[in-house]
């Protein structure tokens, strides 16, 4: 399985560009044909220039000057920033390819607790610090590469306290949001389907980029898994002609819970599904099968309540500022909006759950509840899906066979059609204009 941010790279051949015989010996309109020729193939192999490297990382130090270094093949210009509660340190860069190790950044040094890295957005990759306490970036440098040595992005950090730090971030914050205006793409608001007829599917891949999710007793990680098999459940759901499906993320980049939730909203779907397959702290051996889980202000028990916990953390494993929570809604036809959501949830949950029990194991009690904030779009019927249990290693298995995939995406296809047959029956019976 490919590395966070890796991807496969083809390198340009220059010696193709030099000419073969004296320029003296070449007419004219030859020599012109040549010359557009030749910038034509250079601006073709800038293009696809591969990604710059990073190649090694370490932290060295102490709890009073801890240093963080990158080894890396080319310079590149980054962008750093800090967050606090909890402290962190953000380190943005161009989009680079990590050639480390995969366990890369799990433990730390000094003031660096653990890091990770990967891609964070389209063009963009970033690297993420946690931190035991307030510091102080001292110096930032890059050296050159000079003979065997490799260019190295060096950051020095110095011991700091709450009030220094917390002016740091709000520094640093006004240069984010000034960055991210620059880059914002121009479809971050979506188009609703051009097709109102069909019932309108929203898909949720969890995790993706420089979040993993949860990691499998073999190693398998959460974000691929869930990726796979959200395209193959699309792919079955388009199959039939019956619905349009988008999917919040169609790659291995980073989407914030409250952009997914956003997603559901602009495209005004009428139902949203996300999906997952987490790791649980305790009783592992224990915890088989799939899940089906609902919101719910109190989770229903306490292996819910910790994987909403895990789930809500996925901006602070990126390195998001988190938004504040919105305070209760007060408006009664709004309040009566979410009461009516959370009915067809649980009513499309139910469905599933039955579908689900003749063809995949599941958990006891498998209809569960808790706070996920994936899951707070007060207009759409949402459920959060785990399809198994990563710290299992007999669901981890079953998990990437393709036999599993195909039952658990046909059991779901058919809960979605048992859902929408009400509306698929009138649409079918009523005369067309």
């Amino acid at each position: 399985m490919n590395k966070i941010g890796t991807k496969p790279q083809v390198a340009g051949d220059e010696s193709l560009l030099r000419p073969a015989f004296g320029w003296a010996f070449v007419p004219i309109a030859l020599l012109f044909f040549t010359f557009f020729a030749f910038m034509a193939s250079n601006a073709a192999l800038g293009a696809g220039k591969p990604d710059p490297k990073v190649i090694g990382a370490r932290v060295a130090g102490d709890e009073d000057r801890t240093r963080f270094v990158l080894d890396m093949n080319s310079q590149v210009t980054p962008a750093i920033s800090g967050l606090s509660k909890p402290y962190r340190l953000i380190i943005d860069l161009p989009e680079v390819e990590f050639l480390l190790p995969e366990d890369a950044g799990s433990s730390g040094r000094g003031m660096v607790t653990n890091w990770r890295f990967g891609m964070f957005a389209k063009g963009k990759s970033r690297i993420v610090l946690d931190l035991s306490g307030p510091v102080r970036v001292d110096k930032t440098f890059f050296l050159p590469a000079v003979d065997d040595q490799p260019a190295r992005l060096v950051m020095d950090l110095v011991r700091s306290d709450p009030d220094q730090f917390a002016a740091f971030v709000e520094e640093s914050r006004g240069v984010a949001k000034s960055e991210a205006l620059k880059t914002k793409a121009k479809s971050d608001k979506l188009p609703a389907s051009g097709s109102g007829d069909k019932p309108l599917i929203v898909l949720d891949p969890g995790h993706g980029g420089i979040d993993n999710g949860a990691t499998g007793v073999g190693g398998t990680l959460e974000k691929a898994i869930v990726l796979d098999f959200a395209n193959l459940l699309r792919d079955k759901l388009e199959e039939t002609g019956l619905y349009d499906v988008r999917l919040t993320r169609e790659d291995d980049t980073f989407v914030s819970l409250s952009r997914r939730v956003e997603i559901g909203h602009e495209l005004e779907a009428d139902l949203f599904i996300s999906i997952h397959a987490d790791s649980v702290r305790r009783g592992r051996k224990l915890a088989r099968g799939a899940t089906v889980y609902t919101l719910s202000d109190k989770a229903s028990d306490q292996l819910s309540a910790e994987l909403a916990e895990v789930e809500n953390m996925s901006d602070v494993i990126a390195g998001v500022e988190l938004d504040e929570e919105p305070t209760e809604v007060t408006d009664i036809l709004l309040d009566l909006a979410k009461r009516e959501t959370r009915s067809f949830s649980s009513y499309f949950a139910k469905t599933l759950v039955t579908e689900l029990k003749s063809a995949v194991r599941l958990i006891k009690n498998p209809h569960r509840s808790a706070g996920f904030r994936v899951l707070k779009a007060h207009d759409v019927p949402s459920v959060l899906v785990e399809l198994g249990y990563l710290s299992n290693e007999h669901d981890e298995k079953l998990l990437v066979t393709e036999e599993w995939r195909e039952r658990m995406a046909n059991a779901m296809s058919e809960a979605i059609h048992g859902f929408f047959r009400p509306r698929l029956a009138r649409q079918q019976t009523t005369p067309s204009q």
